[in-house]
């Protein structure tokens, strides 16, 4: 299974972007999700969905301004970022999971800088 992440960027404060993750080796997945990690610090979560497209749920940090769902093609998952601002500033991965709460697969990450 290989999970390619790409749309990362450097956009203006208040701009956005849109992630998009492409899937293979595996026809479906229980869930895929984003994560992202700053400098020095740890690694968060920022949005899920189920692999059917149902459930889409953002952490409280991107609600408003960030919308995850399935893409147009049936092996991808998009991000879309708006109202981007400096903390949002991380490499952004993908992953993947076979069941709940246990994401097994990662993208090799990309990275998003906003400047302010």
């Amino acid at each position: 299974v290989q999970l390619q992440a790409s749309g990362g960027g450097l956009v203006q404060a208040g701009g956005s972007l849109m992630l998009s993750c492409a899937t293979s080796g595996r026809t479906s997945f229980y869930a895929m999700g984003w994560f992202r990690q700053a400098p020095g610090k740890e690694r968060e979560y920022v949005a899920s969905i189920a692999w059917s497209g149902v459930n889409p749920h953002v952490a409280d940090s991107v609600k408003g301004r960030f919308t995850i769902s399935r893409g147009f093609a049936e092996n991808t998952v998009n991000l879309q970022m708006n109202s981007l601002n400096s903390d949002d500033t991380a490499v952004y991965y993908c992953a993947a999971s076979a069941r709940s709460n246990s994401w097994k697969w990662w993208g090799q990450g990309t990275q998003v800088t906003v400047s302010s």
